[in-house]
């Protein structure tokens, strides 16, 4: 059992959600204690990928660990040294933006702000449709900020959506890893 307590983030990247869970269980089975966050959107939100209270239940079981859900219960992260790392998986353009420029608006990015004033790794895995557009300039403020690492990702669909990243969520726990030693997983960029 690793002793390493671990924050995972879901944004609202809804189809990337379920390969999300995927690395997530492959990370508790690997021995991590995972402490479970939601964006407000995922936590509230039914789609066409799955009802919001079904996920809910599906993380809290795998982790052991109820959600954390809004901003009041995320700010503890920092003052209280609470995590070793965070992943947040899927963080979309919206969410990657915030962190680029610091604006703590939701359970996530509260978290992932608490957790750098303790000078530890936060992971983002992107899934992003404006990655190459909009988001390009917050990706590359990130990828320059010290304790960020990104899961190696690449276009998804370059012929109908051509701005589009997608992080390969099978890689997420390599990079945490790595990131826990301080060091990006390469390559960052995939073919």
């Amino acid at each position: 059992m690793k002793d390493i307590t671990l924050g995972y983030a879901f944004c609202g990247s809804f189809c990337t959600i379920k390969q999300s869970v995927e690395a997530l269980k492959k990370l508790v089975e690997m021995g991590y204690k995972v402490k479970p966050i939601m964006s407000q959107i995922v936590y509230t939100t039914d789609t066409r990928f799955g009802k919001s209270q079904e996920l809910i239940e599906k993380v809290e079981t795998l982790c052991g660990e109820k959600v954390i859900h809004d901003i009041a219960a995320a700010e503890p992260i920092g003052p209280k040294n609470l995590l070793d790392i965070i992943v947040v998986s899927p963080c979309t353009g919206n969410t990657l933006a915030k962190i680029a420029l610091g604006i703590t608006d939701t359970p996530v990015t509260m978290a992932v702000k608490a957790h750098l004033r303790n000078n530890k790794p936060v992971v983002l895995a992107p899934a992003t449709n404006d990655a190459l557009g909009a988001s390009a300039k917050n990706i590359g403020l990130l990828h320059n900020t010290k304790n960020i690492y990104f899961v190696p990702f690449g276009q998804d669909d370059p012929y109908s959506k051509n701005n589009s990243l997608v992080c390969d969520f099978s890689l997420i726990p390599e990079t945490v890893e790595k990131a826990l030693d301080g060091r990006q997983i390469q390559p960052v960029f995939l073919v």
